[in-house]
């Protein structure tokens, strides 16, 4: 299958190293953007990740391995999807999950818009039918329909939970009314920003977010999840977001004590006034990487 060379791959690394056949973990840039309803700009935002990965080092002082070496990580050529409609769009990104999922790969997804995960995730739970997902998000992402159409961003979660219930959201801070009442009917596990600072989950509120999943995990990582403060170029940036150090500290514990299965990381809008947002994407990326092998 062909991949991006060093001039362009996830973290600039040699052929040995990042080909096809012998990397365990591949990149699959997604540059959907369909459906955003506020700041657009998501369709750049592979891109970016990919081109700001290039100052990302390679050795990662927690887990005091190069995990690119060790394990190989493969980058997809970045697709064309102005041209396809939303489904035919989601139905090309189901399709290339499927045969990367089939071929044994570990699939890193780079969006994009968040309406491109539900084609992932649905990939996922076909190979991992016990599969948990973590959505770290600002939005509960839970509306039926928006503005038309069911496969808006802001209904991804909601086409998910047609598919499993076992959803663990983290960060959560705008949602409408419908949102609220669906994550209670259906209990979903939604640990509110502000409820994370207030103390209401205690002091080990990862524990608590941790014991809420199963064995395999599936990460959904909305960037608009952060505070804004830390990462600002995203479509909806929404104060009282989580910062690094907590979020780093939750996806390492999970890496420990949960099996990572996947995971993508979406809506960066890249900004001119915010490079560091781009960089911020890829350290989150390859961080992510790190601790899905943590027992490995």
């Amino acid at each position: 299958m062909k991949v991006l060379s060093k001039k362009n791959n996830f973290l600039g690394i040699e052929k040995n190293f990042s080909n096809f056949e012998s990397s365990e973990i591949v990149i699959f840039p997604a540059p959907l953007e369909k459906t955003v309803s506020y700041g657009k700009g998501t369709a750049k935002g592979p891109s970016a990740i990919l081109r700001a990965s290039h100052y990302v080092e390679f050795y990662d002082e927690e887990t005091k391995r190069e995990i690119c070496f060790e394990k190989g990580i493969a980058s997809l050529p970045v697709p064309d999807f102005s041209k396809l409609s939303l489904k035919k769009s989601l139905d090309k990104i189901y399709s290339v999950t499927k045969s990367l999922l089939a071929e044994g790969k570990f699939v890193v997804t780079l969006g994009g818009e968040h309406s491109l995960s539900y084609p992932v995730i649905k990939a996922h739970l076909e190979k991992y039918p016990d599969l948990s997902i973590l959505q770290i998000d600002a939005h509960s992402d839970l509306r039926d329909s928006y503005e038309g159409t069911k496969y808006s961003h802001a209904c991804v979660m909601a086409r998910v939970a047609e598919l499993t219930k076992k959803i663990t959201q983290v960060g959560i801070r705008a949602q409408c009314k419908e949102e609220a009442e669906f994550i209670k009917q259906n209990k979903i596990q939604t640990f509110y920003a502000r409820d994370i600072r207030t103390g209401k989950f205690g002091e080990n509120w990862i524990g608590k977010v941790v014991d809420s999943l199963g064995k395999n995990v599936y990460v959904t990582f909305d960037l608009d999840g952060f505070d804004p403060s830390l990462l600002p170029a995203t479509g909806t940036p929404e104060p009282g977001g989580l910062f690094w150090d907590e979020t780093m500290n939750l996806l390492k514990t999970i890496g420990l004590k949960k099996n990572i299965v996947g995971f993508d990381v979406v809506e960066l809008a890249p900004s001119k006034a915010h490079p560091a947002s781009d960089f911020i994407a890829a350290k989150l990326t390859y961080k992510l990487i790190n601790y899905a092998f943590l027992n490995s």
